[in-house]
């Protein structure tokens, strides 16, 4: 089976064959193709996801900011949250 057989099949074995081929610089060996799908996925879902998490931030901040009366502790929560989360994404 080769490594383009095994991505179809297997997207987790694929995955560590693909780290222990780079890890023993077997360059040649790549599925380039697929390796690069990979990566523009990963690149695409961490977008996705700072966007999303500076969104719900900017929310929070803005009824935090402009309804004082309905603050509450679900919205601190998770301004702090979004904020871990946005530190640890970039």
């Amino acid at each position: 089976m080769t490594i383009t057989d095994l991505y179809e099949q297997d997207i987790h074995a694929w995955t560590e064959q693909t780290a222990e081929l780079l890890r023993q610089h077997r360059f040649q060996e790549l599925d380039i193709e697929h390796l690069v799908q990979e990566l523009e996925t990963i690149g695409l879902r961490d977008r996705q996801e700072l966007v999303s998490r500076l969104k719900i931030l900017l929310g929070h901040l803005l009824k935090w900011q402009y309804q004082p009366a309905h603050r509450s502790s679900s919205w601190r929560g998770s301004i702090l949250e979004q904020r871990l989360r946005i530190r640890d994404l970039l």
